[in-house]
């Protein structure tokens, strides 16, 4: 058997699934090429070895310990998806070519912008990734075609010049080359959190900073995170449970365009009838209609009701544009508040959203309208800090030219106070910071030592880890210069920039990211998803830099970059190993796209925050743009850097570092009733995942919530009817149909931020009509008259 050619059966099945979720597709498998052999991992045992079928057709196979329904396997573990999701088919093309460089530089500008441009946003949106694979692919094609080949010229007087016609054009473009070149671009669309603190900085600080602090803050944050994510490869990409469940529709449709090219034509031809009518739509919702991204039957119907019960539902049921309301039932239209993730994501993932959801709806009424943290006084949803009298905190007022606390002042003005909801979600994502450190420590302890021995023996089993020992690995010594780099740049900067940031604390601010950074990163491998760790580390930088809000920025910025690019390029190298991209060249890859990311977010964001920035300072924003992301940084902050007053014992909000420890006790009681009743009324006890209801218990504390319906019934139609009941047309079509239209909706939005919302100076409004009013919010959930 070829070691260059290993298929493994129904490689096809596109499964995003968590444990217990069975195949309901039957397995396809890939056209081979005429030398490959083709293995049956189910063959392996006669039939007279396995258990036979029950009434419902499950059985266990003995010979390999996995389950099946109907005769597919459950995928219930990472194991499971090595051998049954992903090939492990390794053609051997060349990854690292002028093509592959040229179209990954192209498109990275394009999706770092959009990446930039949503941080501005309502409702913050990743650029999807399989949009981008497929716009590469199509690029790749049409190069491919249409440009000169070495062939042409054989034979005739240009001969002599064949070698660099086909350094441009060496052929059929190959898998490994769109890989390469997708990576580079969606390495680019993770942002920089050095960016939106440099827009906090000109915002909130009346500081512009300097070309060569940004160079090398952006550089010291990106790639002190991306050495780190090297140095933990064994724990954090290399096992088999290390899945980045969220990668696989990418990884899928990859080995799909490349090893199944019977129906190309039918996916291409799907995406782009999609694109093109998404892309002509979205103009409709964005621009044109925007009722259609907040429809809501309570508020149309309260017209005539009093001012406090219109005030109350736009409070409940509104959620069209930015911090209006909760938008219980409302329905939206506007695909690029929606976007696909709700097509990949496993059901059981989903469904631990949605209770925190529910949980989020009760705690954020409840808190407002019992007055809690004296709610009342502020609106309901919004990230800005506020006077104890409802007004924008005057920040300037308590902090000298330097940006450190004068107490003096502080006296006179007085502390700064929170919305209720925002309150709660930071005393959430405490809790859930608890409960992921205790869920890693209790759930998935064992696992975590089994791939450190299994890394120090070079024993890892993984079938895809096995294949790439082809290939010369990325030498950790690389991963620690890189490292070496990054904390340099990152020291010239707390020296010499503006960021009040002791040289010190900096130092303190890497070694607490990279203390959380594999839990993190473990949490997002095995369940495809993760929580949001910068309250911690704000926590972290009120006690050691108090009244230094800036130097919090800073401290934060660098702790929190360390596990966001670490989760980020985890999941890429993780790809690159599914997908057999040697571990050179995906050191190379991820470098470029993360500097070329850094620079575009930049440009990008002074573009935005010069036109733009009223509205970016209002506490409320608009349906196109918000300050949310901004505010919410500046806020926590500020806050944080007064953390005895505000935090401590006597302050309103002591519960919210309190909420740290709490978080592990709940996890903590789940891990021994888990050893006690493995189900409990039918659910599975450790299916359910307390950090990320935690987490989802506080997400609708800002911003554009008349999404929430619509993405859950988006869920459910496609996993759990389109792919139960359609389950080919889900394997070949789902994930095509998500990216092309999050490409559509977001080339669209990309265009029309620049052309008429005023990303670039001048805006240029719709005319008014009823479905763009010219008074009120565009639901009508404040009663404002125009269709009276």
């Amino acid at each position: 058997m070829s070691d260059n050619h290993v298929e493994q059966t129904g490689f096809f099945s596109l499964f995003t699934t968590l444990p217990n979720l069975s195949r309901q597709e039957s397995h396809t498998s890939a056209a081979a090429p005429p030398t490959q052999t083709t293995l049956d991992v189910k063959s392996d045992q006669s039939d007279d070895e396995k258990e036979q079928p029950d009434e419902r057709g499950r059985y266990v196979d003995e010979g390999d310990g996995v389950e099946y329904l109907n005769g597919e396997p459950i995928i219930s573990t990472g194991s499971d998806v090595s051998r049954f999701v992903v090939d492990v088919r390794d053609d051997g093309d060349d990854p690292m070519t002028i093509r592959s460089l040229f179209l990954g530089t192209i498109w990275a500008g394009l999706a770092a912008a959009l990446y930039q441009i949503y941080v501005f946003k309502p409702v913050q949106m990743h650029v999807s990734s399989v949009f981008l694979l497929l716009i590469v692919y199509t690029s790749g094609q049409l190069w491919a075609t249409l440009l000169p080949r070495q062939s042409w010229v054989e034979g005739t007087r240009w001969e002599r010049y064949g070698w660099i016609i086909q350094l441009i054009n060496p052929g059929k473009f190959t898998i490994k080359e769109h890989v390469v070149s997708t990576l580079i671009a969606s390495t680019a669309a993770y942002g920089s959190a050095s960016v939106s603190n440099f827009a906090v900085q000109r915002l909130y600080y009346d500081t512009n900073v300097g070309p060569l602090t940004a160079v090398f803050a952006t550089f010291s944050t990106a790639m002190f995170g991306y050495g780190l994510c090297g140095i933990l490869r064994p724990l954090t990409v290399y096992p088999s449970e290390m899945v980045y469940w969220g990668n696989l529709p990418t990884v899928s449709i990859f080995q799909s365009l490349h090893f199944d090219t019977s129906t190309n034509s039918r996916r291409l031809k799907l995406f782009w009838i999609v694109f093109g009518a998404i892309f002509a739509y979205e103009v409709v919702p964005a621009y044109m209609f925007p009722l259609l991204g907040g429809f809501s039957v309570f508020c149309l119907a309260s017209q005539g009701a009093s001012t406090r019960t219109r005030n109350d539902f736009t409070n409940i049921f509104g959620g069209a544009q930015a911090n209006e309301g909760l938008g219980i039932l409302s329905l939206c239209f506007d695909w690029q508040y929606i976007g696909s993730a709700f097509l990949s994501r496993p059901i059981q993932q989903q469904a631990n959203t949605w209770v925190g959801y529910a949980f989020c709806y009760v705690a954020i009424l409840g808190i407002y309208y019992s007055n809690t943290w004296a709610s009342k006084s502020f609106p309901m949803l919004s990230t800005s800090i506020f006077s104890s009298n409802g007004s924008i905190y005057q920040q300037s007022a308590v902090f000298d030219q330097h940006f450190n606390l004068n107490e003096t002042a502080l006296d006179e003005v007085g502390l700064p106070s929170l919305t209720g909801s925002n309150a709660w979600n930071n005393l959430v994502a405490n809790l859930a910071i608890g409960g992921l450190i205790a869920h890693v420590v209790l759930f998935w302890r064992q696992p975590a030592i089994d791939a450190i021995r299994q890394a120090r023996a070079g024993d890892q089993p993984d079938p895809h880890f096995q294949a790439m020992k082809r290939y010369k690995e990325a030498p950790t010594w690389w991963y620690l210069i890189l490292m070496g780099l990054a904390f340099l740049a990152g020291l010239v900067v707390c020296i010499k920039g503006e960021t009040t940031l002791p040289w010190w604390s900096f130092i303190v601010a890497l070694l607490l990211g990279s203390f959380i950074t594999p839990f993190s990163t473990i949490l997002y491998a095995r369940m495809g998803t993760g929580i949001s760790t910068n309250q911690l580390f704000k926590m972290v930088a009120g006690a050691a830099n108090p009244g230094r809000p800036v130097g919090n920025l800073y401290f934060s910025m660098w702790s929190h970059d360390v596990v966001s690019q670490s989760i980020g390029l985890a999941g890429d190298l993780k790809m690159g190993q599914y997908l057999k991209v040697p571990p050179r060249v995906m050191f190379i890859t991820q470098i470029w796209g993360a500097l070329l990311g850094a620079v575009i977010n930049y440009v990008v964001m002074v573009s935005i925050v010069t036109a733009q920035r009223e509205i970016l300072l209002s506490p409320t924003g608009s349906n196109v743009w918000s300050g949310q992301v901004v505010q919410s940084l500046n806020s926590q902050a500020v806050t944080w850097s007064m953390a005895k007053q505000v935090y401590g014992l006597s302050g309103a909000y002591y519960m919210i570092p309190f909420a740290l420890v709490i978080g592990i006790f709940p996890t903590t009681i789940q891990y021994f009733l888990c050893k006690r009743w493995k189900t409990i009324g039918g659910v599975k006890t450790d299916s359910i995942l307390l950090p990320i209801i935690f987490m989802y218990s506080g997400y609708l504390y800002a911003g554009v919530n008349s999404t929430t319906t619509t993405i859950i019934a988006t869920g459910v139609t496609s996993q759990l009817w389109l792919r139960r009941y359609h389950p080919v047309w889900y394997r070949k079509y789902n994930y095509i149909l998500g990216g092309a239209m999050d490409g559509g909706a977001q080339v669209m939005i990309f265009l029309l931020s620049f052309a008429v919302f005023g990303a670039s100076g001048k805006e240029r409004p719709f005319p008014k009509w009823a479905g763009n009013p010219a008074r009120g919010r565009v639901d009508y959930c404040n009663g404002n008259g125009a269709l009276g």
